[in-house]
């Protein structure tokens, strides 16, 4: 135990050395691409302060006139533009990739030209852009820019210079600035010529700085990266904006969703229910004038017409309360309303539930989902000539056990064909999900077989 215990730490030292190293060839690896981007990024930042500096500032000369806002607009739509490419470019650096703003935030965009035309305007990540592109990126991309250079011309140079060193014209000059040197260093450099001296030195430059180069450039592509990550990149407040426009998509779709089934309930009432109903008055009058004049057969003979007319509306009235809130749905959970609706389907389901499913959704998510696989079914059989299908349910999880999904997938194998169209089945059921932040993903070629799934998200368990 003693040994093991007094080797661990030689065993760390000796791995540093190989950890260091294999750092360093890493940086080397994206040294080039890191060199390019910021030899490149200058050019950028250049051309982009030539053109957004007389864009803007003749907007604003001319906001007066209704040519202003548009070119106003105009340059942050450049500055836009400019602020992209050079987020596409830190891709060459290997450095972790920049998310992509917010640039509707609007949760309800207004109607209109000007409102239209003046939506950047309204949009500070057009701003920062713009301040991006004409005054930090310049200056910084300079500074970038000089030493960049710099330490690529000692590197290459002072490595190379043995070579070319002896091209370049002398002109009148008997004494080199490696003689003065080597006459100030006469320990190190004594009895050296002057080109010696210079080639020695030039190497040793060249050396030094090739050495540091993938830490320079590494450090100045992340310079970059840093401020492209605060300006050009997305702010928390974006993620709360696609929030309330996705709660205010959500809430839209999961109105004209209701809307829809409410004028569907209503259809069918009027078609089935109401006129049994109607039916049935009119046979209790006949009922009642048979029974006043003492025909007792005929009156009978209504009387069970009556009796038929009131159970199939009962029925029916029962049939559509059951698309709207089943009982077992309520009091049983999803998992056995699920059960219920494949074995009263006319295929042959296999069911796949997760055994905890009941626990992870809300009365409105199971309400959808029964909603939406019973019309599924029901398409299947009745639409697609199907004869079986798969029905299954499962959740999603975090690493912690949570769940944050439920799927549900219907696969079945009829001829397929389905499209999503505007008023019908599969685009109310897509805005039914997407009342729930949900997706409906709907894979049916020609000749089958037809695969539809509900991706719906769960909210976080309370505690």
């Amino acid at each position: 135990m003693a040994e093991t215990i007094a080797d661990a730490p030689s065993a760390s030292h000796a791995d540093r050395p190989r950890a260091f190293w294999a750092a360093y060839g890493l940086a080397w690896t994206r040294t080039a691409g890191s060199a390019v981007y910021l030899l490149a990024v200058f050019v950028l930042a250049i051309v982009s302060i030539s053109l957004l500096m007389p864009l803007f500032w003749a907007g604003v000369g001319l906001l007066v006139l209704v040519l202003g806002l548009p070119l106003l607009v105009l340059s942050l739509l450049v500055a836009r533009g400019f602020g992209v490419a050079d987020r596409f470019m830190l891709g060459l650096t290997g450095l972790p990739r920049i998310a992509e703003p917010e640039w509707d935030r609007d949760p309800e965009p207004r109607a209109g030209f000007w409102a239209s035309l003046s939506r950047p305007v309204r949009n500070p990540h057009y701003w920062v852009y713009l301040l991006h592109g004409t005054i930090v990126s310049p200056v910084i991309s300079t500074i970038t820019f000089a030493l960049t250079v710099a330490w690529l011309s000692v590197s290459f140079g002072g490595l190379t210079y043995w070579f070319w060193g002896s091209f370049i014209p002398r002109g009148d000059r008997d004494v080199l600035w490696g003689d003065y040197v080597a006459d100030a260093l006469p320990l190190l450099f004594g009895g050296w010529s002057g080109d010696a001296v210079e080639v020695a030195l030039y190497l040793v430059a060249g050396l030094l700085f090739a050495f540091t180069l993938p830490w320079v450039t590494g450090g100045l592509a992340r310079v970059h990266h840093a401020i492209a990550q605060g300006m050009l990149g997305r702010w928390r407040s974006d993620d709360l904006a696609a929030e309330v426009r996705a709660e205010a998509a959500a809430r839209g779709a999961a109105v004209h969703a209701e809307d829809v089934a409410l004028r569907r309930l209503e259809r069918d009432i009027h078609d089935g229910p109401q006129q049994r109903l109607v039916r049935l008055q009119m046979d209790l009058a006949a009922l009642e004038r048979r029974a006043a004049n003492g025909d007792a057969d005929a009156a009978a003979e209504l009387a069970r017409d009556a009796r038929g007319h009131a159970k199939a509306a009962l029925d029916e009235l029962r049939a559509l309360s059951s698309g709207v809130a089943p009982p077992l749905l309520q009091d049983r959970g999803l998992s056995a309303a699920l059960g219920a609706v494949a074995a009263g389907s006319p295929l042959a389901v296999h069911l796949d539930v997760d055994p905890r499913l009941d626990e992870a959704v809300t009365p409105e998510v199971a309400r959808t989902v029964y909603f939406v696989v019973a019309e599924l079914l029901t398409n299947a059989a009745k639409h697609a000539g199907a004869t079986a299908a798969t029905l299954k349910a499962a959740l999603r999880r975090t690493s912690t056990g949570a769940p944050t999904h439920l799927d549900v997938w219907i696969v079945d194998n009829g001829r397929g064909g389905a499209v999503v169209r505007p008023g019908h089945g599969l685009e109310g059921l897509r805005e039914r999900v997407a009342g729930l932040r949900g997706a409906l993903v709907i894979d049916s070629p020609a000749g089958g077989p037809t695969s539809v799934g509900a991706h719906i998200p769960l909210a976080a368990p309370t505690t």
